[in-house]
């Protein structure tokens, strides 16, 4: 996903109004699936919860010392990983057991076995901001980062990419029952919520004047006031929105055309093409096996929405 651009000029920035949602959900946002944020007898999300495939065969053999991070890691008996922690469906971390779930993290569990890691002992994950994945590649932090990391022309400048694994794109999350906002050609006069300052926000007040662009700080509070009847959709990248739609299908849906293209890749090390290549075939590897599919299925899968055809990494990334 794009980083966030400097906060400007929305039509309604409610940060004020926005507080109290924001600290009822900030307890693992637990309370998507109510109506009102601390109503009296608020239930729990509803829903399947994530799922972990059982184990990702492992690579004994294998062996890449054309890599100067595969040979450090190897040396030190682990990867050190960079990912979200505050993505449902993506990239989360659970704060009473600590432990991560997700589509981004099922992609750095099966590649790191197809490099002769581990999964269960072999994996350090290291939340890492998105303003910071470029300098925690460059200074060595982590090994490799997996988290809805768009591959684009000025970031490729900085660091390396394997993939891409996914193709997102922007789309809109509305309530279940609604039946007239099914894509961003209905957005006028309905009020569209985003992070402030973000790229999917300014896309709207660009590209979609007509709607009623409505910023606040996190997507978490977009989510809440949708289901409290405050704003009539939230927008950003798919994988973002089915993550929130997997925590509460019975309220939530994802619709829609996508208006972006948000190509998401494995950030390596700017020089390390051995270990991009060796990433691009794990991914291939794991696509043809099934373990992609099932990937999505126990993550993203949730919200309902089918899995997609995984795109064709690019050659071009590692030469």
């Amino acid at each position: 996903m794009p980083a966030p651009a400097p906060a400007s000029g929305t039509r309604a920035t409610r940060r004020g109004a926005a507080r109290r949602p924001a600290r009822c959900l900030a307890a693992g946002l637990l309370l998507l699936a109510v109506a009102g944020c601390g109503a009296s007898g608020s239930p729990p999300a509803r829903g399947p919860q994530p799922g972990r495939l059982p184990h990702y065969a492992v690579d004994r053999d294998f062996s890449l010392p054309a890599s100067p991070t595969w040979r450090s890691a190897h040396r030190d008996g682990k990867l050190t990983i960079g990912v979200k922690e505050d993505q449902p469906g993506m990239g989360e971390k659970n704060p009473a057991t600590g432990a991560y779930s997700g589509f981004d993290i099922e992609i750095a569990q099966m590649t790191a076995a197809s490099l002769g890691f581990d999964p269960d002992r072999q994996i350090t994950y290291r939340a890492i901001a998105s303003a910071n994945r470029e300098t925690a590649l460059q200074n060595g932090q982590i090994d490799y980062y997996v988290g809805t990391y768009t591959i684009n022309e000025g970031r490729k400048k900085l660091v390396g990419f394997a993939g891409p694994y996914y193709i997102a794109g922007q789309r809109l999350l509305v309530r279940r029952d609604e039946k007239q906002l099914t894509g961003p050609d209905g957005m006028a006069g309905r009020k569209v919520c985003s992070a402030v300052g973000s790229t999917p926000l300014q896309r709207v007040q660009a590209d979609y004047p007509g709607a009623d662009a409505v910023a606040y700080d996190s997507y978490a509070i977009c989510v809440d006031n949708l289901l409290n009847h405050q704003v009539d959709a939230v927008t950003t990248d798919d994988t973002i929105l089915l993550g929130y739609a997997a925590k509460d299908p019975a309220h939530l849906k994802v619709v829609g055309r996508a208006f972006s293209e948000e190509p998401y890749g494995i950030g390596v090390p700017r020089q390390d093409r051995a270990l991009a290549r060796a990433l691009d075939e794990a991914l291939v590897a794991r696509e043809r096996n099934g373990d992609w599919k099932r990937a999505y299925d126990v993550t993203l899968g949730l919200s309902g929405r089918p899995a997609p055809r995984p795109p064709r990494v690019d050659p071009a990334l590692t030469r």
